[in-house]
């Protein structure tokens, strides 16, 4: 069984900075792209970035500019750095990755998701 846990939410003011990770454990034997998600109350989960194996990322146009998308792969960690953040960012931040379990066998997994309350 894979784990994905992510940590790093919490509350901040306006045009503060956050930096969420995502630590994924379990029997991996690697993982291919990696994406964070967010679900505001009342409306639909949306994708906010994504970064591929090889370090191809891409970001959300509500987010573009004000985040950084990184994943270390030794230690199968994935980062998402979220600046000049704006009450809109508010939000359950979810990980979602495709880890490869065994020979070419690929399952995707979600994470429980961390709160990020943007406030003054």
């Amino acid at each position: 069984q894979v784990r994905l846990v992510e940590s790093g939410g919490g509350l901040v003011q306006p045009g503060g900075s956050l930096r969420l990770s995502c630590a994924a454990s379990g029997v991996i034997f690697s993982i291919n792209d990696m994406d964070w998600y967010r679900q505001a109350p009342g409306k639909g989960r949306e994708l906010v970035a994504g970064i591929t194996s090889g370090g191809i990322t891409n970001y959300a146009d509500s987010v573009k500019g004000r985040s950084a998308i990184s994943r270390d792969n030794a230690e199968n960690i994935m980062y998402l750095q979220m600046n000049s953040l704006k009450p809109e960012d508010t939000a359950v931040y979810y990980c979602n990755a495709d880890v490869v379990v065994r020979a070419r066998i690929t399952v995707n997994y979600w994470g429980q998701g961390t709160q990020v309350t943007v406030s003054s």
